[in-house]
């Protein structure tokens, strides 16, 4: 049924059910209203008690209610847009809050559709860029209710996108009438990226009214382009095209334009490449994120690998939070957001809460004590003696991954005591070589771990293209650290 149609009927329900209940309490015309009567509501039959009665009616109701009165399109009296009970996905999976393209190389585009216009989301939504994958495709935008699931944003008539790899926006008005010419800054993998809709000319109107689709970077207003006429109601899309790409959804996200806090940070600023969901306070790490999940994961990275000269970095937790998901590793500068270090290939880390260690992979392993307030974490690197950080090149798809599943970690009572001694360059600090052959991937150095000044352990690993930078994470509320990026020993 048409939109026109329902909130009609809608209307005539209320006017009938008045008339009913002023009839059977004797009210006749303008007389006292009910108890609890609030002309905002709409009055309902309560069959369940037998009766009539007024008040809230089910939520279904409501909903359906609101949203034909507050949908301009269907005041101008444009059929109302149907209303779908879960997004729409192609080649996207969706986990939580997070899409992530499932398809294979060669696989068509993939496209997340919202179930509701934007106006359903305040009129704005955002996705922060997880992984930018092997082509960086992700396109963000607004599409009509019935728009090809293998087609980016911004393609198809009445519908807008904006491609995050370099910032050109598609905008196609129908009828032919395309635009491409338009541009706003690339965005790179941590970059928020946010699509919102308004009105303009306030004063006119309903039906004369138009509208503008804005683009937001890291908070700030990049681009603003009208919209015909023609433009019907508009849905939250993002599209994918390569394996890989992975990207937060706010729905939930609000703009605020007066807001430009979000980016800043204080004195020690030069230092840092990434701060994501934290907040740096001179040489203090604090977390800021939602802490509601494993996808919350705030992550600050160093501007500069380690290397012969500063080869050591370590925290001190002055408050573990809620949970105490702190991490210290090392990770390869394009390093994905929201992943604690070492869970990904390219990084290595030491995890606070349970003591394990993780080197590329969501599994952890047994590897030293658990950490928490008041300890000191550090990390650093041993490198061999014949290490140019200059002539250094390790090959392009250089992971971070080591030899083979015959390497462990030095972690048994024998090394350990071997750990005490003063002699480092020990042969048997070294874990035993692979023996299965795999593909060499960078220079090996050795990657340690300190709790408190002491040695827990270390890694032998390859060191990936660009160097391995000092990375922490964070996961839970009101977990911080203090940070010194160049310790006198280590």
């Amino acid at each position: 049924m048409a939109g026109l149609d329902q909130l009609q009927a809608i209307l005539r329900y209320r006017r009938d059910a008045m008339q009913q209940l002023q009839q059977a309490r004797g009210l006749g015309g303008r007389g006292p209203a009910p108890e609890g009567y609030n002309p905002h509501q709409l009055l309902f039959v309560n069959n369940q008690r037998g009766g009539l009665g007024v008040g809230r009616p089910p939520p279904d109701i409501v909903n359906r209610y609101q949203v034909l009165l507050n949908n301009p399109h269907i005041r101008r009296g444009q059929p109302a847009p149907p209303v779908r009970l879960a997004p729409f996905l192609n080649l996207i999976k969706m986990e939580e809050d997070v899409l992530s393209y499932s398809g294979e190389a060669g696989d068509q585009t993939g496209l997340y559709i919202a179930s509701h216009p934007i106006e359903h989301y305040e009129n704005y939504f955002e996705i922060q860029i997880l992984d930018v994958g092997d082509l960086g495709q992700i396109v963000i935008g607004l599409v009509p209710e019935k728009y090809p699931l293998n087609v980016q944003p911004g393609i198809e008539p009445n519908s807008v996108g904006y491609m995050t790899e370099n910032g050109k926006i598609y905008l196609n008005h129908g009828r032919g009438m395309r635009d491409a010419t338009q541009q706003g800054p690339a965005c790179e993998m941590g970059d928020k990226i946010g699509v919102g809709i308004r009105a303009i000319d306030e004063h006119a109107r309903p039906e004369r009214r138009g509208r503008q689709v804005f683009f937001t970077k890291n908070g700030q207003e990049v681009k603003a382009l009208d919209l015909s006429p023609r433009f019907g109601p508009l849905y939250p899309a993002v599209g994918m095209q390569s394996e890989g790409e992975e990207v937060s959804l706010r729905l939930d996200a609000v703009w605020n334009p007066d807001d430009v806090t979000q980016m800043l940070v204080d004195c020690g600023e030069e230092d840092w490449l990434r701060l994501e969901d934290i907040r740096l306070n001179g040489n203090m790490l604090e977390y800021t994120g939602r802490g509601h999940s494993i996808h919350d994961v705030g992550l600050a990275q160093a501007k500069h690998p380690l290397n012969t000269t500063n080869h050591y970095f370590e925290f001190e937790i002055m408050d573990q939070g809620e949970k105490g998901f702190v991490a210290i590793g090392l990770a390869r500068r394009n390093y994905p957001a929201r992943r604690h270090p070492g869970w990904n290939h390219g990084s290595i880390a030491y995890h606070a809460d349970d003591g394990k260690l993780f080197h590329g992979s969501g599994m952890g392993m047994h590897f030293g004590p658990k950490c928490s307030r008041g300890d000191i974490m550090g990390c650093g690197i041993y490198f061999p003696l014949d290490y140019d950080d200059e002539a250094e090149n390790p090959d392009e798809d250089g992971d971070g991954e080591i030899g083979g599943p015959d390497e462990e970690i030095l972690d048994d009572p024998i090394n350990n005591l071997l750990w005490d001694s003063d002699d480092e360059d020990h042969p048997l600090m070294w874990p035993p070589m692979p023996r299965h052959h795999r593909r060499e991937k960078g220079k090996k150095v050795k990657v340690f771990f300190k709790r408190n000044g002491k040695l827990i352990g270390l890694r032998v690993v390859n060191v990936p293209k660009g160097g391995f930078f000092p990375t922490i994470g964070m996961t839970s509320c009101n977990e911080k650290v203090r940070v010194d990026l160049h310790p006198l020993s280590g």
